[in-house]
């Protein structure tokens, strides 16, 4: 199961909104046969590819699977229907499918057609694998990631704005990686003024994702690189009384989603509704403290990516990475649960899920 779900993983950025899923079909002695994956959005699934790629006999094989096998037509035939045809005795799979229209049919129907099913194997690692898919299917809501990096005390910058660079290139590649797997990145109208990022994701054959501005009163300049067109889509998420003549002088790469406002700024969870009726299934937040801050308090942050660098900056008037909330007392804190650290050449990430 553990090649199986490195397996799916290689097709990261390229199967959005379809989950990731590998397909391995072994024999008896346990001698991998064929193996195969879910390339891409509207191609063969998984087990399709894995059959489709066998050299040998497959009626007595076992298939193992990360994610149930679908029991519908949709853009491509069922799996189930496959897996039953060509003779598989055993199928093994990691997660049922939290999609109502295949949720344990597709288990049902190899079961009820005499094939061994095994199911729940490395689940908790299929869950995390497919999280995206899950928060997408269960809530019908985008998943949002914060990502941040920070010295060990928690800065993201100097007093003077100064943030270039705090963590190394190693971690910069990461930071690709994460890019290239979320459909969109979301900024500030701030961010875009200070840094002018370009906010695309330059790792080879990676995609670039759709860029999201909020920009409550449009005070971006219209010249600025995010909205350069590179053939990624661009949202700016401005007030509703923004003037139109303003809107019409803006940048012609971008369509803009009018906005109500809520203390004084673009509504956040208005936006983020907005954005998954418009397609958009996952989301990349890179901004500063205060952005971060809104975001946490409403509640709409499903993980932390925190990139640390082993740096001080000692600095009382340093930027911190989240900021704007008066309290006194240790209860009121936003609580976490980390799920991973991973050491670099120099930082760490540590991956942290929020408990909303």
């Amino acid at each position: 199961m553990r090649k199986c779900i490195a397996l799916a993983k290689k097709s990261e950025g390229q199967v959005s909104p379809n989950p990731l899923v590998g397909a391995i079909i072994f024999d008896d002695n346990f001698n991998i046969v064929s193996t195969g994956r879910h390339e891409k959005y509207g191609e063969n699934h998984a087990e399709r590819n894995a059959v489709l790629s066998c050299k040998k006999k497959l009626r007595g094989k076992s298939i193992i699977v990360n994610l149930e096998p679908c029991s519908h037509y949709g853009k491509t035939p069922p799996c189930a229907d496959l897996l039953i045809e060509k003779g598989f005795k055993r199928v093994v799979i990691g997660m049922t499918d939290p999609n109502p229209i295949v949720s344990g049919r597709g288990i049902k129907k190899l079961k009820d057609s005499g094939i061994e099913v095994i199911t729940g194997v490395l689940e908790k690692e299929c869950k995390e694998l497919n999280e995206i898919f899950i928060k997408n299917q269960l809530k019908k809501q985008p998943f949002v990631t914060i990502k941040t990096a920070t010295t060990l005390d928690g800065k993201i910058a100097t007093k003077t704005g100064s943030s270039k660079w705090i963590t190394d290139e190693y971690s910069r590649k990461e930071v690709q990686k994460l890019r290239n797997k979320y459909d969109a990145i979301l900024t500030s109208s701030s961010t875009v003024i200070k840094d002018n990022p370009s906010m695309t994701c330059r790792m080879k054959n990676g995609r670039n994702p759709v860029r999201i501005v909020l920009d409550t009163n449009l005070i971006t300049p219209k010249d600025s690189k995010i909205y350069e067109n590179n053939g990624a889509k661009v949202y700016i998420c401005i007030g509703q009384k923004v003037a139109q003549n303003k809107i019409n002088n803006h940048t012609k790469n971008a369509e803009f989603i009018k906005c109500p406002l809520k203390d004084g700024h673009v509504d956040l969870n208005y936006i983020i509704k907005t954005l998954f009726e418009k397609g958009i299934n996952s989301i990349l937040i890179e901004a500063g403290a205060t952005l971060n801050n809104a975001f946490i308090q409403e509640k709409i942050p499903d993980k932390i990516i925190q990139f640390i660098a082993p740096k001080i900056l000692a600095d009382k008037d340093g930027i911190n990475f989240v900021n704007g909330c008066d309290r006194i007392d240790i209860s009121e804190c936003n609580n976490l649960t980390f799920t991973s650290t991973k050491k670099l050449k120099n930082d760490i990430i540590i991956t942290g899920v929020f408990n909303n």
